[in-house]
């Protein structure tokens, strides 16, 4: 579901505007520019003059689509998917093959509270703010927030790194058959996103991905007897569409 993925480009552009990255200030959460798609912070991404980098890592979770009953049209359906953004307070860490940056492997009730802090800006962005209109304008609603911390305290092992999960629904697409392009609602979504954004430069180019499939015209339509056998049909009324 192409929708899902838009999800998360919407909201990358929330959680980081363009606007703020142009000017380089201005950012709406403690993890700054450092949001990332798809993928952890690299070592080099970290600020080494502190004890550790707020980021955001957003993946796209699990997508469904049902049908609303047994004879509903495919296009008929409950769609869902989940947004899942790490938090983390990232630290260089190192093992035999050299460093690596990690979530910050310590109970440190300050840290604890900054990264408290951080996931709160998240959902309060997404799912309140005036700034995250964009994203909760692309969804139908928000139905489930969850908040999994990273530890295993059976072992007394706490990691500074949260996993929110934001279960959303949203709306079915449709394809422009003729045209081809970005179904909709996504195509919508690259239009609202600002010229140069990281979101709009990736809907951009997946557009491409969808090329025009227009169907074969109609050239008449007969109206007649039932065909019996190999006879020739012979209708009683016919119009060229030529």
């Amino acid at each position: 579901m192409l929708s899902a993925d838009a999800m998360r480009l919407a909201a990358i552009e929330v959680l980081t505007p363009y606007a703020a990255l142009v000017a380089a200030t201005g950012f709406p959460t403690l993890a700054g520019k450092n949001v990332f798609d798809s993928r952890a912070a690299a070592i080099g991404e970290l600020d080494g003059e502190k004890a550790y980098t707020p980021v955001l890592a957003l993946y796209t979770g699990s997508a469904k689509a049902t049908l609303r009953g047994d004879a509903a049209e495919i296009d008929d359906s409950e769609n869902e998917a989940v947004l899942e953004i790490v938090a983390e307070l990232a630290v260089a860490a190192k093992d035999e093959n050299g460093e690596f940056s990690d979530a910050m492997a310590s109970e440190d009730p300050e840290a604890r509270m900054v990264l408290s802090a951080l996931t709160s800006q998240v959902i309060f962005h997404l799912c309140h703010s005036e700034a995250g209109y964009l994203f909760r304008r692309f969804i139908l609603n928000v139905r489930r927030i969850e908040v999994e911390p990273h530890a295993l305290p059976q072992l007394g092992l706490r990691w500074q790194r949260n996993t929110i999960r934001i279960t959303c629904g949203l709306l079915g697409e449709t394809y422009d058959i003729a045209a081809g392009g970005l179904p909709e609602p996504v195509r919508s979504l690259a239009a609202q996103l600002p010229v140069g954004s990281y979101a709009k430069a990736k809907l951009d180019d997946l557009a491409a991905y969808f090329p025009a499939d227009p169907r074969p015209a109609l050239e008449m339509v007969a109206i007649g007897p039932a065909p019996e056998g190999d006879d020739e049909f012979e209708p009683i009324t016919s119009v060229n569409l030529d």
